[in-house]
């Protein structure tokens, strides 16, 4: 049971709008790990021009390292792709919209949260490794623990699309 929408001429829209539902789904996937992603970058990036204004204050070489850490968080968006292409793929059944707009809606928030706490993260190892120069094999295997949540999102939801579609 659902709401029934006519056009102009009497038909049933409910099918469009079905589609629609499970096509935002999709989408929603990228979008919302593309928001965590930018706010993630957001962070490590503004943490990184501090850490080289620091720098070059202070006459040192500004490392390039920085840079690395900065864009940790834009591989969420990566993953985000993925499972908007899988669901694009398997989202064959309008009857199914609803499993496709959870599965969308809740990874993208789930891997867009982890961009975002990774951007975090890489804005202190920005800071530490300017200041120090030492460490920044340790502070990119914290950003790869951070990372591994986005991974098992990615992977989750794949595995329940491929499921559902069987």
């Amino acid at each position: 049971m659902g709401f029934v929408f006519l056009n102009k001429k009497g038909s049933n829209m409910n099918e469009t709008i079905m589609n629609a539902l499970g096509y935002a789904g999709a989408f929603s996937a990228i979008a919302l790990a593309g928001v965590g992603s930018a706010l993630g970058t957001g962070a490590s990036g503004a943490a990184a021009i501090g850490a080289w204004k620091k720098c070059y204050a202070q006459n040192k070489p500004a490392p390039f390292q920085l840079l690395i850490l900065s864009g940790a968080p834009l591989s969420q968006t990566i993953y985000g792709m993925v499972v908007m292409f899988l669901a694009l793929t398997k989202f064959t059944n309008p009857a199914q919209w609803p499993f496709f707009l959870i599965v969308g809606v809740f990874s993208g928030i789930a891997m867009g949260f982890s961009a975002w706490m990774q951007g975090q993260a890489a804005a202190g190892s920005c800071d530490a490794f300017a200041e120090t120069d030492k460490g920044f094999t340790n502070y990119l295997m914290i950003l790869g623990i951070i990372e591994t949540v986005a991974i098992f999102i990615m992977a989750f939801a794949i595995v329940v699309m491929v499921m559902k579609a069987s």
